[in-house]
């Protein structure tokens, strides 16, 4: 019987990704943890427990006494937030992950999941349709850490069979949890001040172009690739991933579409510089090949769902 941990759960990945694993597996097989006790309350559909992924031994303790099968590694400090705690983002990004290696390696786990990001590209990689293996060179800690993590998870695989599957998510918008200090966390601020009927003030500029994703298209390729047979993948760092690609102004005429008054400004700050080093587009022909990724939401049909749930939500 399959038994599955998630790490970092309550983050805005991790909400929406348990959930769906305890409608798969069954809300038996899946044990949510994060380190902030007052998470416990997102999870009234499977068991939770507190858990600090850099306590090694709380980690190897919770792994054999559960006799975990699957691990899904979502712990992290995201990009924007990174920069604040460069050392820490390192030391809770790297020494989790390679922790967690180990114990695939030494426990026999079946499989790993970690996440990837965009953020691996840097400055001189190309702006538009990036390719599987284009140029990296990261300039955030959050870049640097998530592309020394994609070497270790191949490494781990060819070297000791440890089954790890990873995705570069592009900039992910969901409706049921806040984000959590991403530099793309604009593109979901941006609907709570809609709906509130208040001004919003973006911190990239109008015409600063990222790939995103809509949450329901992470969760479908991260269980699709997790599903998908093992001699099928040809990728052992992270596959590229690729939904839409759009800007705050493009972004925002879509919602005013439905909100007419809604109205935006600009204050740039740091993490426009981030963004300005990021790809336009991404090119993932090699997961859509591999394991027949497609994705389901357009920009249109994100905004109409995004402005439909979130008040539903935020009124229950």
């Amino acid at each position: 019987m399959d038994k599955l941990l998630v790490t970092g759960a309550a983050g805005q990945l991790g909400t929406e990704l348990t959930q769906r694993l305890c409608e798969r597996y069954g809300p038996e097989a899946v044990l949510a943890t994060d380190i902030n006790p007052e998470a416990a309350g997102k999870f009234p559909y499977c068991r939770f427990a507190l858990l600090d992924v850099l306590d090694k031994d709380q980690v190897k303790e919770c792994l054999r006494k559960e006799k975990i099968t699957q691990v899904y590694h979502l712990a992290a400090t995201l990009s924007a937030t990174a920069e604040q705690k460069p050392l820490f983002a390192w030391k809770l990004n790297m020494d989790s992950l390679l922790f967690l290696l180990e114990m695939g390696k030494e426990l026999k786990l079946d499989k790993i999941f970690w996440p990837s990001s965009i953020a691996v590209f840097g400055p001189h990689s190309p702006k538009e349709h990036t390719s599987q293996y284009a140029v990296k060179e990261p300039t955030t800690v959050y870049g640097i850490s998530k592309l020394a993590g994609e070497r270790w998870c191949e490494y781990y695989y060819r070297h000791y069979g440890v089954d790890v599957r990873s995705l570069r998510y592009p900039g992910l918008i969901g409706y049921k949890s806040s984000p959590g200090g991403g530099t793309t966390d604009y593109a979901v601020e941006i609907f709570h001040k809609a709906l509130a009927g208040e001004k919003y003030n973006s911190y990239l500029n109008s015409d600063t172009r990222l790939p995103m994703m809509y949450m329901p298209d992470a969760i479908k390729a991260t269980l699709a690739l997790m599903q998908a047979p093992k001699e099928n993948l040809s990728v052992r760092s992270a596959y590229n991933l690729a939904a839409l690609s759009f800007t705050p102004d493009e972004l925002y005429q879509g919602i005013r579409q439905h909100l007419p008054e809604f109205s935006i400004g600009y204050a740039p700050d740091y993490r426009q510089d981030i963004a300005a080093g990021w790809p336009q587009s991404i090119d993932d022909q090699v997961a859509r090949s591999d394991w027949g990724w497609t994705p389901d939401y357009n920009l249109a049909a994100l905004i109409e769902d995004m402005l439909e749930k979130l008040p539903k939500l935020t009124h229950k």
